[in-house]
């Protein structure tokens, strides 16, 4: 096997964060999380956590996580939670949830409608 560059010792991370890189074509029945900029949120949460030194915590984009309605989306392995990063005080909560494992529920998804 070959030897990690990273030194890892065996594969995998403490913590996933993927955030929806999705477009939608113009007129499209349903709205898409890239033109809600979130890109630059995905950038921006990947360097706060190399900011604040995070081992084991990875944040890249992924395509269509389906919740768009509710976007920019993120969800967060392995605890699975799902956040909408629109609202004032989401990112720091993501932030918050990469650095601790603690899910901060007022920013998670509410799906009960």
């Amino acid at each position: 096997m070959s030897k990690d560059p990273k030194g890892r010792e065996e594969p995998g991370f403490m913590r996933h964060a993927f955030v929806c890189g999705h477009e939608r074509p113009d007129g499209a029945a349903r709205p898409s999380c890239l033109p809600k900029d979130s890109m630059r949120m995905m950038r921006e949460l990947k360097q706060s956590v190399r900011d604040l030194g995070l081992k084991g915590v990875r944040v890249q984009k992924s395509g269509c996580l389906d919740y768009c309605e509710f976007g920019p989306t993120c969800v967060i392995y392995p605890e699975g939670t799902w956040y909408s990063l629109e609202a004032d005080g989401a990112f720091d909560a993501v932030l918050k949830h990469l650095e601790t494992g603690e899910v901060q529920v007022k920013f998670t998804l509410d799906l009960s409608d």
